[in-house]
């Protein structure tokens, strides 16, 4: 009987040759899915770029050698890529009768924690209906230093995001707080907190998505890699679901705009 090697044109030493680098090629795979898949267990949709950052020391541990490039084929061959979504709700209402403060920070340089904090209000699907989740994010960092999450637009949930804010900072000399031009925000009630912590008070003026931009980079973060897009049982299961998305989010997850280190370790280090 002819042998397979034989019908390929090849000789045997070469076919063995071909089969053994194509199992360790398997055997390699597999093991980099297996990786990949324990470290999705606490940041689901962390992409390829912060994978390779992340995982360097686990592959170097395990005898792998996995560049980005690498990486990014063997997750596409297995359709394990993060497909990005695109979000629109209108959480703002601008046309209310309180003042509008200028943009003060578009031309300020930030080098400290601290220094401009940015809010902003993002929805959280339930079988009920919407409820709405407050941020405050602190600019250099990218650390979400006050959330709150609550069924209704109303100011209440603002007002609790902005004191836990304020109850975790150690000093808020010199700070500026930035936020849309929502009725929430330039309520009487909201900047007088403001006020009364000697805070300085900035809203966007026209295209507010791009003054705006490290808030709406941080809602986006949250739905797409941590599951918040999904419609939740409850508010209160939605609740405990972002209380862990905004922990692993400040604790665990590396931005490559803080040199893949996380929003933590750049807020405690230089707060």
């Amino acid at each position: 009987m002819t042998s397979i090697t034989a019908c390929f044109g090849l000789k045997r030493d070469a076919f063995y040759k071909y089969k053994r680098r194509e199992d360790k090629r398997l055997d390699i795979e597999k093991k980099v899915v297996e990786i990949v898949q324990q470290r999705r267990k606490s940041l689901p949709r962390v992409g390829v770029r912060k994978l390779t950052r992340s995982l360097e020391q686990v592959f170097i541990e395990s005898n792998l050698k996995i560049g980005r490039d690498t990486l990014f084929n063997i997750l596409r061959k297995h359709n394990m890529l993060i497909l990005r979504k695109k979000y629109s709700s209108r959480t703002t209402n601008s046309l209310h009768r309180f003042y509008k403060y200028k943009n003060i920070i578009k031309d300020i340089d930030v080098t400290r924690p601290n220094q401009v904090w940015v809010s902003d209000i993002t929805y959280i699907r339930t079988i009920k209906g919407f409820c709405y989740l407050a941020l405050i994010t602190d600019m250099y960092s990218r650390k979400i230093v006050g959330y709150d999450i609550s069924d209704s637009l109303e100011l209440k949930g603002c007002e609790r995001a902005l004191n836990k804010a304020l109850y975790q900072a150690k000093d808020t000399t010199g700070l500026i707080h930035h936020s849309d031009r929502g009725i929430q925000y330039c309520s009487n009630v909201y900047t007088q907190i403001l006020k009364r912590n000697d805070i300085g008070i900035s809203m966007t003026e026209e295209n507010h998505c791009y003054e705006n931009a490290v808030a709406e980079r941080v809602n986006g973060i949250l739905k797409d890699e941590f599951y918040l897009d999904q419609t939740f049982d409850s508010l209160q299961h939605a609740k405990r679901a972002t209380n862990n998305a905004i922990n692993l989010y400040n604790e665990i997850r590396l931005h490559l705009s803080l040199d893949y280190k996380t929003p933590n370790m750049v807020y405690l280090k230089t707060a």
